[in-house]
């Protein structure tokens, strides 16, 4: 148990966001901050190998556990809905992409009333995150804590797809998080010497043995306590036994667009219809919280490889055996990257001002990929896999309480590809990945298309194999959208405040108005610009770009 019962911030969820801040605000030697995670400690060693990503995601490793419900609309399918359970929260189970969005996407937040979230008013603060491998920049930062370096994965195939997406007319950029975001290019992935570089590692480790810091695992956090408006603490379940503490200053939801929304639903603030079906007292009427949700999807396309790639190469046993313990120790060899390689940036419509799809590349074996060795066990058939992403998804979801009880999952409502509009652009991109398959630096690797298969050609054909295949990208995001006075939907104001609440504020993926592509460097930002704010230290000055 806690030995004191008050700190002045109670920081609920060490997930990307939280670690920001637990930094941050620890960084006051006056203040005293406590971190509560449900999971555990990041020790597991499969978390910091990168090429373990894959291990993680198919045994739902340190993973909350979450799907999405099942619709007639994706064939009744199940779909998960992976989320960390962890100290760095997903930041320690994602594959280490990293990417900032379009700096267009933060002036449509300018635009629609949040003058303080402009491109120019957020690249200072992606900059402090930064320690960009080439150094700092006008857009790059370059003593930051966050490490970024280009994917190290060597496989003719990676500058294959590039000239492929050169000759298709997509061009190529050096930085796709710098002045050019279009066309193709090396993945920038968080990696650091080889091992995952996640938000506990490149924010919390290093303070953790701060005096006024302190971090409590296996803290389920159950419910807010309030003083009339003012939030005044929390009760939690530590290790299975009730207990509560109190925020002098704030209480700082960082759990993440699930438990977030979830967490104020079961302390009274949500739709008083929704809560009152639970058997909650509405405290704070705020019905746009658990709406909003969003989501990235993407649908892939499945090659045979013609002649063995250095993926299959390496899954022998006692070749990946020796890799993986090679990748944890020293930090280098091939398992301390992904086989992800390349990216591609692309517009549905040659007249759009930005792109609009995200081409990512995975060139290694996808369903058959286990390690074999001959004569015991045979090698699988080398395959290489692409996937199209539409970066801006206009279908809105939802979570709701499933109960009251905090100890039950919350219904994960999704609407994938809701509109006419976005099956239009997920069509499009994946006729050009399949014309990317043609171009002549590519063409040569191919055996065949394994899946959907040639065969599958015409519109409905393409939808109906769309809606059997349709995956998460594992961005889910908006569930206590921040937004201006006026916007009634909004459940934070533009310094990420509870509105209607007083010393309670949401500061992570939940409170991204929309989205446009990987979320960890967005939220990551978020919480810098945040702790700022909860410190009462001035912004950051604009840039001027």
């Amino acid at each position: 148990m806690l030995k004191r019962a008050t700190f002045d911030y109670v920081i609920v969820g060490a997930g990307s966001a939280g670690c920001v801040l637990a930094h941050r605000l620890s960084e006051d030697p006056a203040a005293t901050v406590l971190v509560l995670e449900a999971g555990g400690w990041d020790r597991d060693p499969w978390i910091h190998i990168p090429f373990a990503w894959g291990r993680i995601m198919q045994k739902e490793l340190h993973d909350w556990g979450y799907s999405v419900e099942r619709t007639p609309e994706m064939n009744n399918r199940w779909i998960e809905c992976a989320r960390g359970k962890v100290i760095g929260g997903s930041s320690s189970i994602n594959a280490m992409a990293h990417y900032r969005w379009h700096r267009s996407d933060y002036d449509r937040w300018a635009a629609s009333g949040l003058p303080d979230w402009s491109f120019a008013h957020v690249l200072p603060y992606f900059r402090r995150q930064e320690k960009w491998e080439h150094g700092e920049t006008l857009y790059r930062g370059g003593d930051g804590p966050l490490h970024v370096q280009y994917n190290r994965f060597q496989d003719e195939l990676c500058q294959a797809y590039v000239e492929a997406g050169v000759a298709a007319g997509y061009g190529a950029t050096a930085d796709y998080n710098a002045a050019k975001q279009d066309g193709f290019t090396p993945l920038q992935m968080n990696i650091r010497n080889g091992r995952r570089c996640s938000a506990a590692v490149a924010y919390l480790h290093p303070v953790k043995s701060r005096p006024n810091l302190t971090i409590r695992t296996g803290a389920l956090v159950t419910r807010l306590k309030f003083d009339g408006r003012r939030v005044t603490g929390v009760e939690y379940i530590d290790n299975g036994k009730k207990a509560e503490v109190d925020a002098s200053r704030e209480v700082l939801l960082t759990a993440g667009s699930i438990n977030s929304p979830q967490l104020l639903m079961l302390s009274g603030i949500g739709d008083p219809d929704e809560l009152q079906s639970h058997g909650i007292a509405s405290h704070v009427p705020l019905r746009g919280v658990g709406k909003n949700l969003l989501d990235h999807t993407a649908a892939t396309i499945i090659y045979r490889r013609k002649t063995p790639g250095p993926f299959l190469k390496h899954m022998r046993a006692d070749r990946i055996v020796v890799a993986l313990a090679e990748a944890f120790i020293s930090g280098k060899g091939f398992a301390a990257d992904l086989p992800l390689g390349v990216t591609g940036f692309v517009k549905s419509d040659s007249t759009m001002n930005v792109p609009d799809l995200q081409m990512h590349f995975w060139f290694g074996a996808t369903r058959t990929a286990a390690p074999y060795f001959p004569p015991f066990k045979r090698a699988f058939q080398d395959q290489f896999s692409c996937r199209i992403m539409p970066l801006r998804p206009a279908s809105r979801g939802s979570v709701k309480l499933s109960s009251a009880d905090p100890t039950r999952p919350v219904q994960i409502r999704q609407n994938f590809l809701g509109t006419d509009e976005e099956w239009r652009t997920m069509k499009t991109g994946f006729r050009m990945l399949r014309d990317l398959a043609r171009q002549p630096a590519v063409a040569p690797f191919i055996e065949k298309e394994i899946a959907p298969g040639p065969d599958c050609s015409s519109d409905s054909e393409i939808e109906a194999y769309i809606r059997s295949c349709l995956l998460t990208v594992h961005h889910p995001v908006g569930t206590c959208k921040m937004g201006p006075d006026s916007d009634e939907s909004a459940v934070v104001d533009s310094e990420l405040r509870v509105k209607g609440t007083e010393g309670l504020r949401v500061v992570d993926g939940s409170v991204l108005p929309d989205l446009a592509g990987a979320a960890n460097a967005t939220i990551i930002m978020v919480a810098e610009k945040a702790a700022d704010q909860i410190r009462g230290r001035p912004m950051l000055e604009p840039a001027q770009v």
